[in-house]
């Protein structure tokens, strides 16, 4: 059933009640981003550890009973993967909107909610690290049109960038975010642990990153590409083996590989 005319009416003239549910990275930026808003207001956080709900500054917002759990207009399932299943088993449908936050389930979890979707924040969260909202890529579906129309109007409240996904296409943005951000980070891992075992800083390499993540801003990530593998260069790719360890090799020579044949060149 799609939203009535008098809800949307309501939902689109009032004061807009959301109830987040988790107290994770994603959970507690989200609090603090919505209670920036003016005609947005959180009015509880729940978890069912309340020692974890420290970042919601108002005591009498932070809830550990889903039974004492308030009337809101949007509830944020932003719990781990594993957990939305059994969470939204344990909400009662009222008629409000219910959303998860994950980039890789379906929006079919919450399909028991006559009103769902998804509400996917496409960024690395960390609690310590404040994040622009404003330019945080917000991935939406819903389960209706005036639904969609809902979740774009609260995301247009905090972000700028507001993209509709489906759950397929969430899917594969999901696994394109693991290799630009998950793995390219564990490569900065391995760099910073090479260097140091050679006593060398790892922010001498710091601009280099900087200058590579904005190089994709202008130029195509094929067109970017730089370095030994791209120039056929044996020389430097067998030193640099040589100086490696039996897993580091494996990864340069896997990277190495993929480089070239993306590119078409062969050793």
């Amino acid at each position: 059933m799609l939203i009535s005319a008098a809800l949307k009416f309501w939902y689109f003239s009032h004061m807009v009640k959301v109830i987040i549910i988790g107290a994770g990275n994603v959970a507690s930026h989200l609090y603090h981003r919505f209670s920036a808003v003016e005609d947005l207001e959180v009015v509880q956080v729940h978890n069912r550890n309340p020692a974890n709900l420290n970042f919601v500054k108002e005591p009498e917002k932070r809830s550990s009973e889903l039974e004492k759990l308030k009337k809101a207009d949007l509830y944020i399932l932003a719990v781990k993967d594993e957990a939305i299943p059994e969470m939204a088993e344990k909400l009662s449908d009222n008629k409000a909107v219910f959303v998860h936050c994950s980039g890789s389930q379906p929006m079919s979890l919450l399909s028991k909610f006559e009103n769902h979707g998804v509400f996917y924040p496409l960024q690395s969260f960390s609690k310590e690290k404040p994040v622009n909202f404003k330019e945080v890529p917000l991935c939406l579906e819903a389960s209706s049109s005036e639904t969609l129309v809902f979740l774009k109007n609260i995301a247009s409240k905090i972000s700028e960038k507001i993209f509709e996904v489906n759950s397929d296409q969430r899917k594969a943005l999901h696994l394109s975010a693991v290799f630009v951000n998950n793995f390219t980070n564990h490569l900065y891992a391995l760099a910073a642990d090479y260097c140091e075992k050679n006593e060398l800083p790892f922010k001498i390499l710091q601009p280099l990153i900087k200058e590579t993540a904005a190089k994709i801003e202008t130029l195509s990530p094929y067109s970017a590409q730089t370095g030994p593998a791209l120039r056929n260069d044996e020389k430097t790719i067998s030193a640099h083996l040589e100086m490696l360890d039996e897993d580091q090799k494996e990864i340069y020579t896997i990277l190495t590989q993929s480089i070239q044949k993306l590119h078409g060149k062969k050793l």
